[in-house]
């Protein structure tokens, strides 16, 4: 099918300029490396980049780093007062000029060589139009990145136990590593998704906004996946930010999988079964809950390790995941609290906020 058939408008051009859209909140040294290494990167390609950061209301010396960039690189430099990534890059891609974007964030650091191989790519197969990166996440003395790396391993191990280059659809969506950071897609097809795109909660900041809105990309065209459009992610350290972070995707997980078919479904309700049982009987016997969180903790470095985990991820599976299990799972119940008040508002027929 071309690209024109896709119900798109006219054909797109040839992948010869690019919009890469970066929100950005108090990061003064990392803004810096990930402007850096894109800006190398365009070179390399020899890609014409139209860099937007949009500033959620820094506090730090992000405005004069970003100050400093844009006389440096040429870079548009847009500023609003703090309202989450999602307000962040839906100011960037209002103002992207390109038809061809790129979302990244502050944190995420392209690989010279992706957007070559990328542009070659997509030259020689058009119809290859939707890419999310190949993140490796750095995961050297900071255990909580190790985590979120362990996890992944686990989640998405058809891919991460051989990365290759693979596409997915709707079907096998949940199969694959995807996300809206390293997201390489034509704007047109990111407007359609954003235009039908609708949370199961009210609050839009806590909405998944990459799980369910490429939920409903890959319904209309594959998305693909190459460890030659490489990215390296540094997460950050902490335990307050590991566990807000944690409780915030337990959120999220429930708006990005909740009402979808899949064995991801199935392991949500599998999961808060289990833990309601656990929950109940931990109110009249408290060793029950100790018990629980022991197995945790052998469980999951042992999975970890099966998939093919580093000695850190295991190490770190083993000494956070109890933390995780309650944290996450408090964000669970807060998703599902938040979907039945919306669910409730749309039944009673009151106006959505």
């Amino acid at each position: 099918m071309t690209q024109a058939a896709r119900g798109h408008g006219a054909p797109l051009p040839p992948l010869d300029a690019l919009s890469v859209v970066i929100p950005v909140y108090n990061e003064e040294t990392w803004i810096r490396t990930c402007v850096t290494a894109l800006m190398a990167s365009g070179q390399e390609a020899d890609l014409l980049l139209d860099v937007v950061v949009v500033d959620d209301g820094s506090t730090d010396r992000t405005p004069e780093v970003l100050r400093e960039l844009a006389a440096e690189h040429d870079i548009r430099v847009v500023t609003q007062a703090n309202a989450g990534r999602l307000a962040a890059r839906t100011a960037g891609c209002a103002a992207a000029r390109e038809p061809w974007l790129l979302l990244l964030d502050s944190r995420v650091i392209i690989d010279r060589t992706a957007l070559s191989w990328v542009r070659r790519t997509i030259a020689e197969h058009p119809d290859r139009l939707v890419w999310c990166g190949h993140v490796d996440v750095e995961t050297e003395g900071n255990p909580y990145a190790a985590f979120w790396s362990g996890l992944v391993k686990i989640g998405w191990r058809r891919y991460t136990s051989d990365p290759r280059l693979v596409s997915f659809g709707a079907e096998e969506f949940d199969a694959y590593p995807k996300g809206t950071t390293g997201l390489l897609i034509p704007a047109a097809f990111l407007d359609e998704a954003v235009r039908d795109f609708e949370s199961l909660f009210d609050d839009e900041n806590l909405s998944s906004d990459d799980t369910r809105l490429l939920r409903d990309v890959a319904g209309r065209t594959n998305i693909w996946l190459s460890p030659d459009f490489r990215f390296r992610y540094h997460g950050k350290q902490g335990a307050r930010g590991f566990l807000r972070q944690s409780y915030f995707r337990g959120t999220t997980f429930v708006d990005g999988y909740l009402g979808q078919p899949g064995p991801v479904r199935r392991a949500l309700l599998a999961a808060l079964g289990a833990g309601g049982v656990v929950a109940a009987a931990s109110l009249r016997r408290p060793a029950v809950a100790v018990l629980g969180l022991g197995t945790v903790s052998v469980a999951a470095p042992v999975v970890v390790s099966a998939v093919g985990g580093s000695r850190d991820e295991v190490r770190s599976a083993a000494l956070l995941a109890p933390v995780f299990s309650l944290t996450f799972g408090a964000g669970v119940l807060r998703g599902l609290a938040l979907a039945a008040v919306r669910l409730g508002r749309r039944g009673r027929g009151a106006p959505q906020g």
